[in-house]
Order: C-alpha cells, then sequence, then structure tokens
C-alpha cells in the first residue's frame, strides 16, 4: 500500500509527512525463493499424485497419516469441545455473514429482454459446480474464515464446498475453525496444510473430482500456489499482507484511530497501517497514542514491527487532498472518522470494504459479525477489483433465442462485417439462414 509517484508529483506541496514507512512497500508475495519452492511443489505433486502431497504433509506438518479427511462426526461435535461464548459467537458471525450474502444473491436476477422483434437474450446466473476452501489456522486460526468462503459459496448454491485446513501443533484440526466451517456447510473436511492442500483439491487428489475454484487466504506460500494454479482453476483474488487506512479529521478520537491502526498490523510484521488526516495536531495524537498503546499489547512484536516498517501518516491541506491520496493508496480496509463521513463515502470509490463513523472498526468485518465478507483485494487492487462476494461463485450465462422473423435485423449486417474481415464462413452462416427466408419451407428445418 503505497501513492504512486504521479499523484504524489501532481499534488505536491498540498501535503505533508508526519510518518513514512521505513520499507518502502511489503514483502513481495512474489518472492523467488517462494515461486520456485511453490512451482517444484505443485510440478511434483501433479506428476506424484497423493503421495506427494503426504510426503510434503509430513515433511512441513508432520502429518504421518494416510488418511487426511476428518468423519463427519468429528465436524459435527466440534462446537461441543468450545466454550460456549466462544460457540455463540461463531454461530452469530455464521449467520449474519450467511444473511449478507443471501441478499447480495437476491439482487442477481435472472433476466431475458427481447432487443428487437423477435430477437430474445437474456442471463441466468449458475453456480460453479465444485469449489475448495483454504481455511487458516496458524498463529491466529482465522475462524471467521469458513462464513466468508464456504457459507457464502453455499450461499450462492454452490452444490459441493470442500475444505482444507493445517493441522495443529497436536495433530488435530482447530475445532473454532471446524464449528465455523461445520456451521457454514462444509461438505468435507480435510487435514492438510499449504500448498500441497491447493494442489489436492485443484487436482483432484482427495477421492473426487478437481474442485472449479479455490478461495480463501494463507501466507506467502499458499497466495503463490494461488496464482499459479489460476487456470487450471478459478481464484477468489490475490491477496498479500492485510492493510488498513484510516481518513479522520480534528473531530476523530486519536485512541480510537490508534487502535484500529494496530489491529489490523497485529495481522503480521509486515502489515501496512496508514493514516491520512487534515489535522496536524490529530496526526501527532494517533502517532503517540500508537506508541502508549503498544507498551501494554500483548502482540506488540507483531503490530509494533508493522507499525515501524510500514506506518504512515499524512497531512492534507484539505479533505479534497485527503480524498485524491487515500484513492491512490486503494486500501483493503477503509475507515473514516470525520464530521461528514457521508461526502467521503460519496468521494471515495478505492477501498475493498470501507467502515463509516467511529463505531465502525475493521475487527468487527474480520470476525464475520458485520455480515460483509473479509475476503478483499490488497496492493492497490481495489482500483479494480472488488472482494469476495457472493457473486464471485456465480457464472452469469448469457443465451439468445433468434426467431425466423429477426433473422433480416441480424444476417445483412453481419455479412457486411464478416466480408469485410475476410471470414467467408461466418458469412455463410448468415447468408444461409436469408436464403431459408426464401424457403417457406425450410424455415423451421
Amino acid at each position: 500500500m503505497r501513492y504512486t509517484p504521479a499523484v504524489l508529483q501532481a499534488l505536491q506541496g498540498s501535503f505533508v509527512h508526519l510518518k513514512t514507512p521505513r520499507v518502502s512497500a511489503p514483502a513481495a508475495q512474489r518472492d523467488p525463493a517462494v515461486i520456485a519452492k511453490v512451482s517444484e511443489m505443485l510440478s511434483t505433486i501433479e506428476r506424484q499424485g497423493f503421495d506427494a502431497v503426504l510426503r510434503y504433509a509430513a515433511e512441513l506438518d508432520r502429518w504421518t497419516s494416510r488418511d487426511v479427511e476428518l468423519e463427519p462426526e468429528i465436524i459435527a461435535s466440534s462446537g461441543s469441545r468450545l466454550p460456549s461464548d466462544l460457540r455463540e459467537a461463531i454461530e452469530l458471525g455464521s449467520q449474519r455473514t450467511r444473511d449478507f450474502a443471501a441478499q447480495q444473491r437476491s439482487a442477481l436476477t435472472d433476466f431475458e429482454t427481447e432487443l428487437a422483434p423477435g430477437l430474445f437474450a437474456g442471463a441466468r446466473y449458475i453456480p460453479v459446480k465444485r469449489v475448495g476452501a483454504y481455511l487458516p489456522a496458524g498463529r491466529f486460526p482465522l475462524t471467521a474464515s469458513a462464513f466468508m468462503t464456504v457459507g457464502v459459496a453455499k450461499t450462492a448454491g454452490v452444490p459441493t464446498v470442500i475444505a482444507c485446513t493445517p493441522p495443529q501443533p497436536d495433530g488435530s484440526a482447530n475445532d473454532a475453525v471446524l464449528y465455523a466451517a461445520h456451521l457454514s456447510g462444509v461438505d468435507r473436511v480435510f487435514v492438510l496444510g499449504g500448498v500441497q492442500a491447493l494442489a489436492a483439491m485443484a487436482f483432484g487428489l482427495l477421492g473426487d473430482l478437481p474442485v472449479d475454484m479455490l478461495v480463501g487466504a494463507g501466507n506467502a506460500y499458499v497466495a503463490e500456489a494461488k496464482r499459479q494454479l489460476f487456470g487450471t482453476v478459478a481464484i477468489d483474488l490475490l491477496a498479500g499482507p492485510s492493510e488498513v487506512a484510516v481518513i479522520a479529521d480534528e473531530t476523530a478520537d486519536a485512541a480510537l484511530v490508534a487502535a484500529d491502526l494496530l489491529g489490523q498490523a497485529e495481522h503480521g510484521p509486515n502489515s501496512p497501517a496508514a493514516l491520512i488526516t487534515t489535522s496536524e495536531s490529530l496526526g501527532r495524537e494517533v502517532i503517540a497514542e500508537i506508541d502508549r498503546q503498544l507498551s501494554t499489547l500483548a502482540t506488540a512484536d507483531i503490530a509494533g514491527a508493522a507499525w515501524r516498517d510500514y506506518g504512515s501518516v499524512t497531512i492534507a491541506n484539505n479533505r479534497e487532498i485527503a480524498a485524491t491520496l487515500m484513492d491512490d493508496l486503494a486500501p483493503e480496509h477503509l475507515e473514516v472518522h470525520t464530521s461528514d463521513d457521508d461526502w467521503y463515502h460519496d468521494r471515495l470509490s478505492n477501498y475493498g470494504s470501507i467502515f463509516l463513523g467511529p463505531w465502525s472498526t475493521v475487527a468487527y468485518s474480520d470476525k464475520g459479525m458485520a455480515g460483509t465478507n473479509h475476503v478483499l483485494p490488497t496492493a492497490g487492487g481495489a482500483k479494480h477489483s472488488a472482494g469476495l462476494s457472493v457473486s464471485r461463485f456465480l457464472k452469469p450465462l448469457t443465451y439468445q433465442r433468434i426467431s425466423p422473423e429477426a433473422t433480416h435485423l441480424l444476417a445483412p449486417a453481419v455479412r457486411t462485417i464478416s466480408d469485410s474481415e475476410g471470414m467467408a464462413a461466418h458469412s455463410a452462416t448468415a447468408a444461409m439462414r436469408l436464403q431459408r427466408l426464401r424457403e417457406p419451407a425450410s424455415v423451421d428445418r
């Protein structure tokens, strides 16, 4: 997450930096060593099949059994092994995320229109058949990941959704992740992590057909595996380190802004956090408040490193400059803490998801309580792409139905264009139908 030189040049003199990142950009997902290792693993698994998957599972996750699938009873009973308050919170997040996805689905309707007499065209929204979801469970198990991937896919109508999740140090799957997947409607769950999990799903090595689409977050190796598997399967998006940006004015609460910046910096030591403000005094307060909060934060080793290396504070001369700078950053998560949040909401267009007002922290979405999806574009991807939603699992398949009466509206123009291009066969398809119109007995053949 960084400004583009052209924008900085164009706005020169209308902003100042109170804090700049020590590192120019987050560690690239396209690390040559990561690329080479993932390529080697995928090639080996494609050639050698499930045996290679098991070798990598043993080497990387110390998984030594050939049986990687969890029994349905283990999945279904996972909630009973959780504290009641955690179980209830997972149930709430699962339902809220699926409710929002259902609202999105209801807005995507099949249609047919008559573009001209006898020329009918339409579209039908058809779900993909098989989805593979990767459910991270490393240092910070992302419990809500299943809501966003499995649950939304099921709400879209995907018939089969399988999931892979890495084993915990004791060899078991994380029960909170399992329960979230169970509530989300998962069909099968496998205890597999990393590249080998994605390869097994994409190549159809788990006792069923290959999946059509891979979704879910992961580390640099998981992201690179998705990149290299794209084309063999569809993917949701290529997400890098989690990002947050806040746009604020003099009315903002410095402590809340600082807490929310650190809340996303906690994802990893290379997670960018940016503040753009029209108030220099607020910017300085936030910097001081971050230092104060880090002194007692249990994850200060992660969030502090991220803020030190990738944190930034920029003072804009006015709100128009602030908005222009923020649209240039195009952050994954964007919070707005101002006296006129609606102005920014109307003006801004480049972000993964926006959180309006001081009561709307990113954490509510991260944990599935806000209903919206937390699988979002990073590294400027919000300039051209949106986050994962129910629409991503649907194919808007178009169709045409042409009557004999409409043929004279289409065929002559198609012949003209085809002849100009030298595409004789295309021209012939139109010419033959015109000829059929002149042969009444042949019209309906």
